[in-house]
């Protein structure tokens, strides 16, 4: 079962919501909130697997939120939603810098939100490939992007090819075909990036890729 808490400051939102999980046999309700000060309570009171998490919100928005959630060690297990009404970037990146583990709009489909809390509780993160090229493209045209790569100096030539196309969007199969190896190989060598950078999630190695310069506006994909 995955356990479940909705922290966002519209009532019918969160009904919303709830109705959802409800009808879904994997998931349980465990805790609601309707700012972000309420939600990080409620998160480490309930140890929840998965919180969808809104943005903008009183007393403490989403990010920080977000931030202090992940960061606290009895939330050691919990992975963060981000939902927005907002298509903005800033609040992907800010999203991502928070560790969050996925974003989505508000106006996602039931099925594709059901799938993203299934996805993330399984330790993987979601992040939409157009949206992390804007993402990363916005940033670094705004002279964001930051060019210490000193984060990846245990890296090896071949970990630093798996994290530009992590950062790209890839699956460990399109990862596996983009370098002839196999979805199992890619797999570990995706685990090993992750390890070595002390990195929640793939969704960090997003961020990652973009703060040391591994990845700018006009990089190839191929």
């Amino acid at each position: 079962m995955i356990r479940v808490v909705i922290v966002d400051d519209q009532p019918l939102v969160r009904a919303g919501f709830a109705a959802m999980i409800a009808h879904v046999a994997d998931l349980e309700l465990v805790g609601e909130a309707g700012d972000g000060e309420a939600g990080v309570s409620v998160a480490v009171e309930q140890r929840p697997d998965v919180v969808l998490m809104d943005i903008r919100m009183p007393r403490l928005d989403g990010i920080e939120a977000t931030r202090r959630i992940l960061a606290d060690p009895r939330c050691q297990g919990t992975r963060v939603i981000v939902l927005t009404t907002f298509d903005v970037d800033e609040y992907v990146y800010g999203a991502l810098r928070a560790g969050a583990s996925a974003f989505l709009l508000k106006d996602s489909s039931p099925e594709a939100l059901i799938e993203a809390v299934r996805v993330v509780a399984a330790g993987e993160a979601l992040l939409a490939p157009t949206v992390t090229r804007r993402l990363i493209e916005r940033f670094a045209d705004e002279g964001e992007t930051r060019t210490d790569d000193s984060l990846l100096q245990h890296l090896t030539e071949r970990e630093r090819e798996v994290l530009g196309l992590v950062a790209r969007g890839l699956t460990n199969a399109e990862i596996g075909e983009r370098l002839y190896v196999s979805a199992a190989t890619a797999k570990t060598h995706v685990g090993r990036v992750l390890a070595k950078l002390h990195a929640r999630d793939r969704a960090q190695l997003v961020a990652i890729a973009y703060e040391t310069g591994l990845i700018r506006p006009g990089t190839p994909d191929g």
